[in-house]
């Protein structure tokens, strides 16, 4: 199923639009993590905070927005709620899955032609065409958890016009990386490759840790070396001119220590494991979606 993952860097479009140039009203329901890291990397970019209002049913959130100067409303204030989603150019759904239909039914009305982001995961375009109707433009985004320090990857899908795709890419860019993919369904390939992914480093983070304590080193020693050691080769991997079997290929020499470990490895089957890994991780996403449709 991964095999076949086409992403169009968002450097491709024709015209980015910057901070200054961007004059479009943000509503978020749901106030969130996600609609958290967005509105942060929103305003550090320079985008004006009276463009951006939070829909939010927790009042100790509204009063974080408060502080950073973003305007709030109380979700269950249904008529400044329908005013708010009717002002606005740009809405974008940060909240959980499972209540989908109970926050946007009550709404629907106020959707009319908006352009709506959803981050929503393994709700189809074609479940909140049906929610919210025909003539809205439509997004679905799956972003992940290091877009809470601006530092995210989000794969994005929209059959919509390219002025649409340059906004959209302007404010999820906010958080970090924002690539194109050709059809939604690779959506739940980009949930395998990066919405998930950040587990899977964390995971490998605490076993190299755990053993790094068994072979002497403190627990602290341990963590600095093992994280650390990941930042830099991310780094090199992303700034460099050498592909990622490259760069193992250099560091691994013939028998060595590295070509020990790396002998295990493929004894282990790891990269067949990490195969099965992701392809459940595909299935899931799958069956999630069917789930809420």
């Amino acid at each position: 199923m991964l095999d076949n993952v086409m992403l169009d860097d968002v450097a491709k479009l024709s015209h980015p639009l910057q901070p200054s140039q961007f004059y479009q009203k943000i509503t978020f329901i749901g106030g969130g993590n996600m609609a958290q890291a967005l509105i942060t990397g929103l305003l550090a970019k320079g985008f004006h905070a009276d463009l951006l209002t939070v829909i939010e049913p927790c009042a100790k959130k509204r009063e974080y927005f408060a502080n950073q100067g973003v305007a709030s409303i109380d979700i269950n204030d249904l008529s400044a709620v329908n005013t708010q989603i009717s002002q606005s150019d740009v809405v974008i759904l940060a909240i959980k899955p499972q209540v989908v239909v109970d926050a946007l039914t009550p709404i629907r009305q106020a959707f009319s032609q908006q352009l709506v982001i959803s981050i929503l995961a393994g709700v189809s375009l074609q479940r909140l065409q049906e929610l919210l109707g025909d003539n809205i433009r439509l997004a679905r985004a799956m972003p992940n958890t290091p877009a809470m320090i601006q530092q995210g990857a989000t794969g994005v899908f929209a059959n919509v016009v390219e002025a649409d795709k340059v906004i959209i890419t302007a404010i999820l860019s906010a958080s970090g990386q924002v690539l194109w993919v050709k059809n939604e369904d690779l959506l739940h390939a980009v949930t395998a490759v990066s919405g998930s992914a950040p587990a899977y480093f964390f995971y490998v983070f605490e076993h190299m840790i755990r053993t790094g304590e068994k072979l002497g080193l403190s627990y602290e020693q341990a963590k600095q070396l093992t994280i650390q050691t990941a930042l830099g080769s991310a780094v090199m991997a992303l700034q460099g001119d050498d592909e990622p079997n490259v760069l193992r290929q250099k560091v691994t020499s013939p028998n060595g220590t590295t070509h020990a470990a790396i002998c295990v490895f493929d004894k282990q089957q790891l990269g067949e494991t990490l195969d099965k890994a992701m392809q459940a991780c595909v299935v899931r996403s799958v069956e999630l979606g069917k789930g809420l449709v």
